[in-house]
């Protein structure tokens, strides 16, 4: 009888470290590449201006917004996102730094509800139930008539400016869900506007 073929130790550990890698391979390169090519992800503002007049500065803000594979899984799973829109208003002054007159910060609370198949809108104590996803970020990626300062606050010799940025708050995920975020993670725009 003829004993069992046995391969080299060496030859072994590097059959079992192939067999694994087979399987682990593709898993870390597309969680390193994290998006595919075909489905970008952003923030594309679609409109951002600034209003002046007897009730004060209002801005106007849309975008369009798309989410990642991850991101979108997240949701279906139940997690809640946040997304946070934050603008300050600026007095330019040569002799010193800029002083900020007024700040002004929103949030929106995204999630999916199980139950009722709908996607659910949270801005403070106001929410609002919508059918597919696309509905409910058109709303979230959308402020009308926002005021930012009273227009009093202005003074019409002054020159001032508006920094403002909307990101998708990712410190408001759950704390192991926050360790080793991925750049498809990043959502985000700012940008800096002259008030006229």
């Amino acid at each position: 009888m003829q004993p069992p073929l046995r391969l080299p130790l060496r030859l072994h550990l590097l059959h079992k470290l192939s067999w694994r890698l087979g399987w682990m391979l593709p898993l870390c390169l597309a969680l390193l590449l994290g998006t595919p090519a075909g489905r970008a992800q952003g923030v594309e503002a679609t409109a951002l201006h600034l209003n002046r007049g007897e009730a004060g500065l209002t801005l106007d803000f849309s975008a369009r917004l798309t989410l990642s594979r991850s991101i979108e899984d997240a949701l279906q799973r139940g997690v809640p996102m946040y997304f946070s829109a934050q603008a300050t208003l600026w007095r330019s002054r040569w002799y010193w730094r800029d002083e900020r007159v007024a700040r002004a910060n929103r949030t929106w609370r995204l999630s999916y509800q199980p139950l009722t198949a709908s996607w659910r809108v949270a801005l403070g104590a106001l929410s609002q139930n919508y059918a597919s996803l696309g509905e409910a970020l058109a709303v979230v990626a959308s402020i009308g008539r926002w005021k930012l300062a009273e227009s009093g606050a202005l003074d019409p010799d002054e020159h001032y400016y508006v920094e403002f940025s909307y990101r998708l708050d990712t410190s408001q995920l759950p704390r192991p869900m926050q360790i080793g975020l991925g750049g498809d993670w990043s959502l985000g725009l700012e940008r800096t506007l002259q008030v006229d």
